[in-house]
């Protein structure tokens, strides 16, 4: 971990106030967050800015650089900072695209805490935010021939617009016919490793040499396009997927009897007597695992193929007494080109800052962040989006209206 010279706690404070908006070369900020000042800064390249981030410890008497998470705020104009509670900062970007200007700078938040206790270094996390809600992904596990594959294929048969699946990682080489992105993302081993270590994998496993795994960024992708991610993996993947920070459902498939899955699997008769065997050993412990750890929410007997595929979409609310319609694709939001931000309890005025009055325009919006869910190294989802009352002589929170 690097340190930039020491500067004394008076010079900063000269140096910067704790308010929004304070425009330096390269859009400089600060935001005191207990003992700690966070200095969210920039380096001025061709008018466009990067992100960089600076803390100095009032403690110690030193700047600190940290180590940062998460995936960073693309190059931007300028950017306002706002404490939104003593864990993250709301970043709001200038000349950003409206689904890519709404940001969250997590210096104390869970996940932040055990990267700090897993690196001994100090940590910041980056988290985009999204407007809106998802659906919690489903995790479907089940042992090999219980026939979780046909529950999941008649589930996007029936519901095509409606669910959908992750990206798997892997270090392997692609084979003939196989995209980058469509079959999985391929890459470095190194680069995946690192990844891993950084927090930013839901599961993984080594399998013949080759890492495999499924990120948080190939889920969050799925949800990006208003879709609900399935995750098919087996129960040591769907054990490490519980004990991350994803919010999911866990479904076991279970099957009628040993007896029963031995005979499914060989009317498949696409393995030998050998390999039978040893599926039926693997299927016994998962089994085991599966209903004692803890780890599903619910178990599904596939007994019968239609009266399972019934009782799964009762479970995800398919069975007709909710609506079924896909929830919309994230949207982004479309704030003034530059803009003043204040914040008053869980809401976020954010106005033009051409205005000479304190009075909001036209121009102006309120950020709801009172529903936040997620965070780093994943989105934070929830935020919600109103427009302001243009009557001058309105009370500008009691005169919104909520934007679709």
């Amino acid at each position: 971990m690097g340190e930039a010279p020491v500067f004394y706690v008076e010079n900063l404070k000269d140096r910067f106030s704790n308010g929004f908006n304070l425009r330096f070369k390269g859009f400089e900020t600060s935001v005191d967050v207990g003992d700690k000042t966070f200095v969210i800064g920039s380096n001025n390249n061709d008018s466009i800015s990067s992100i960089e981030v600076q803390i100095y410890d009032k403690s110690r008497g030193k700047w600190v650089i940290p180590t940062v998470l998460g995936t960073e705020p693309k190059r931007y104009e300028g950017h306002s900072a706002i404490l939104l509670n003593e864990d993250r900062i709301m970043v709001i970007t200038w000349g950003s695209t409206p689904d890519d200007c709404i940001w969250f700078l997590e210096v104390d938040t869970e996940y932040v805490k055990q990267q700090k206790k897993a690196l001994g270094t100090e940590v910041i996390a980056w988290s985009k935010g999204v407007r809106g809600d998802a659906e919690k992904p489903v995790v479907i596990s089940g042992p090999s021939g219980v026939g979780k594959g046909t529950l999941i294929n008649m589930l996007m048969k029936e519901f095509p617009t409606m669910f959908g699946f992750s990206v798997s990682h892997t270090t392997r080489t692609p084979r003939i016919m196989e995209k980058n992105g469509v079959h999985y993302h391929f890459t470095e081993r190194s680069i995946m490793e690192k990844d891993i270590k950084d927090g930013k994998f839901l599961e993984f496993a080594s399998v013949h040499g080759n890492l495999y795994g499924t990120s948080i960024e190939a889920v969050e992708a799925v949800a990006d396009l208003g879709k609900r991610c399935i995750l098919d993996i087996d129960v040591q993947g769907a054990k490490s997927v519980r004990a991350s920070s994803l919010d999911a459902i866990f479904i076991f498939i279970s099957p009628p009897s040993m007896a029963k899955l031995e005979e499914r699997l060989h009317l498949r008769g696409t393995e030998t007597e050998e390999q039978i065997q040893k599926r039926l050993r693997n299927a016994n412990a998962e089994i085991e695992q599966g209903k004692s750890l803890g780890i599903f929410d619910h178990i599904l007997c596939n007994d019968h193929l239609e009266k399972c595929y019934d009782n799964l979409k009762k479970l995800l609310g398919l069975d007709g007494t909710t609506p079924t319609n896909p929830k919309p694709s994230s949207k982004g939001i479309n704030l003034p080109s530059k803009h003043a931000a204040s914040k008053i309890n869980n809401k976020i005025l954010v106005k033009s800052e051409t205005l000479g009055s304190g009075n909001p325009s036209k121009n102006s919006i309120v950020l709801d962040v009172s529903l936040l869910k997620g965070g780093a190294p994943g989105r934070t989802r929830g935020l919600n989006v109103f427009a302001v009352d243009p009557n001058p002589f309105s009370d500008c929170l009691n005169g919104i209206h909520k934007l679709s």
